[in-house]
């Protein structure tokens, strides 16, 4: 299974004017760094930032999830049918 498939960029929206470009004074992964949206200037940490985008964070997570239940599934039923290829007795609808 390719991993590389689920990974995902998640595109942060500022609660007040909908913009989705921030400045960032520091590239660490500090939570109490500020974010200063760029169309409206409302600043905010990065904790607040993610908080606010909650719902859309779980979003693309339960469409990553369907999707890799999705492919489980049929890596098995494939693993099956190769397991029991050529066998007479056996049928898969």
């Amino acid at each position: 299974m390719d991993s590389s498939k689920y990974n995902r960029q998640i595109s942060m929206i500022c609660p007040t004017c909908g913009g989705t470009d921030f400045s960032v004074p520091s590239e660490s992964d500090d939570p109490s760094v500020p974010v200063t949206c760029r169309k409206c200037s409302r600043v905010m940490l990065r904790d607040e930032l993610i908080e606010l985008n909650s719902e859309n964070i779980e979003a693309h997570q339960k469409e990553i999830v369907e999707q890799v239940k999705k492919d489980i599934t049929k890596g098995i039923n494939d693993a099956i049918r190769n397991a029991f290829k050529g066998n007479k007795n056996i049928k898969f609808k």
